[in-house]
């Protein structure tokens, strides 16, 4: 059994993995909870869908708030009594990463890429629509070469409310027209088909420059509203992140089971 917990910066999303299967999924705004109170939140949770977490499980997570993953690593730790695998640039994930700077690539950036190889192979280009929205490029010969990143669809949205002092605060949904007969249907058409022209125009040029048309997987919280109006995404799949964090953890754990055995060796 294996709990993945991916630490974004509006949502936190679990999964726990039985058998290399997805039993259970769920979501939870990020908040600053003590490593008691994510222990209980996650025993419960699993307790009210009959899902048992037993104590010889491994936890595996990516995280983008620094300040909150030391909770969940001791979280982690009184559930399982063991550490976390924590995804950086340093674990092994099938790619050979290609950034500049390797250690400044957000953790769900590459969990999201190794879960998009392992559903659809290479190459491949992923869009996560969420507090931002990223794309992330994967070569044929397993290259991370990089990406872009755009503010997320309700993270630009909010700016604007902000600071307009005019337009109220309006629901991010499917709107009836392009041209809006209403500033609420005016933002909803300029927010929800703006994001989407965004999305296609970047997918274009990456296309451009890269030579080639990959498969575009998308994924995120706000990719059901955007992705029906882009022209360039050929697949979308929620939870892509969970999938990865189960490829990294499988492609690491003999490792980890022989530092274990190891230390325990010693003592």
């Amino acid at each position: 059994m294996l709990l993945a917990i991916d630490v974004g910066n509006t949502i936190t999303e679990f999964g726990v993995f039985e058998g290399g299967e997805l039993a259970l999924r769920w979501r939870v705004a990020t908040h600053l909870r003590t490593a008691d109170e994510l222990a209980l939140l996650v025993a419960h949770y699993c307790a009210a869908k009959g899902l048992k977490l037993v104590r010889d499980a491994d936890c595996v997570m990516c995280s983008v708030v620094p300040a909150l993953t030391p909770g969940f690593v001791e979280m982690a730790r009184q559930f399982f009594d063991k550490d976390a695998l924590v995804v950086d640039s340093s674990v092994e994930t099938g790619l050979t990463i290609k950034y500049r700077d390797p250690v400044s690539i957000g953790s769900d950036r590459i969990a999201t890429a190794v879960g998009a190889v392992r559903l659809f192979g290479k190459p491949v280009i992923i869009v996560d629509m969420g507090t931002a929205s990223t794309f992330d490029v994967v070569s044929a010969s397993g290259e991370y070469l990089g990406g872009a990143i755009a503010p997320g669809v309700g993270t630009g949205a909010e700016e604007l409310f902000h600071r307009a002092a005019k337009l109220a605060r309006v629901e991010l949904r499917e709107p009836p027209s392009v041209i809006g007969k209403s500033t609420e249907e005016s933002l909803q058409a300029g927010i929800v088909l703006g994001a989407a022209g965004l999305v296609d125009g970047i997918l274009a040029r990456m296309f451009e420059e890269l030579g080639a048309r990959p498969k575009v997987v998308a994924t995120g919280g706000y990719s059901h509203l955007i992705v029906p109006h882009c022209s360039n995404i050929d697949e979308l799949v929620d939870g892509l992140v969970l999938t990865g964090l189960l490829a990294i953890y499988q492609m690491n754990s003999g490792a980890r089971d022989a530092r274990h055995r190891s230390t325990g060796d010693a003592v």
